[in-house]
């Protein structure tokens, strides 16, 4: 079996002004490190055999600050990247929902807009990551540090495969949000839990 832990980023320098990001690359706030500080509490008792995160800052500098203590070299990638959004990048929220009023219903992935990531392009990413976890980590824990949008398609193809474009995504993802499924020998997917947060509970 193989479990893995997916964890969005702390709070960015964009969440904080509701500005859509994409793969746009935004720093993590004074929040977004507490945050981090705050996940990395639950992961001191947890024993993690790989580190892997997207390449873009806010989520390796929270994957830094989860693995301190583990001595797991970082191994970032382009596939844990958020969803591409091409023109609604670095864009506020509200301005976009005016312009495209489909999106509060359908979601920003499955919205239609042009020049924003195919279906087909995720489903690629999704697949060769879980492969590669399921091939170089077999009875191990791997942490995977990631974005909001791209941990729900992620969860949607661990339960619908190429078929999850067709479900709507029941999953809101919170900043430092801990999510944790067991790959089982039959190839099957165990939810334990998702976008855990009690840690954050502690800093206040």
């Amino acid at each position: 079996m193989t479990v893995i832990y997916l964890v969005r980023h702390g709070q960015s320098s964009a969440n904080i002004k509701h500005i859509i990001q994409g793969q746009a690359d935004y720093p993590l706030t004074e929040l977004g490190i507490a945050q981090a500080e705050a996940a990395a509490d639950f992961f001191e008792t947890v024993e993690l055999n790989a580190v892997y995160s997207s390449d873009l800052q806010r989520a390796s500098r929270t994957a830094e600050i989860l693995s301190k203590n583990h001595f797991q070299k970082l191994r970032l990638t382009e596939d844990l990247r958020e969803v591409f959004l091409g023109p609604l990048e670095k864009r506020p929220r509200a301005d976009i929902l005016k312009e495209h009023p489909q999106i509060a219903t359908k979601g920003i992935a499955a919205a239609g807009i042009e020049g924003t990531e195919s279906f087909a392009h995720l489903t690629e990413r999704c697949a060769r990551l879980l492969t590669h976890w399921k091939k170089h980590h077999k009875d191990e824990a791997v942490l995977a540090v990631s974005h909001g949008g791209f941990i729900g398609i992620l969860l949607m193809y661990l339960i619908a495969g190429e078929d999850w474009p067709r479900w709507k995504k029941p999953f809101v993802i919170g900043n430092t949000g801990i999510s944790k499924i067991v790959i089982n020998e039959q190839g099957e997917s165990e939810f334990h839990f998702i976008n855990s947060t009690g840690h954050l509970q502690r800093m206040k």
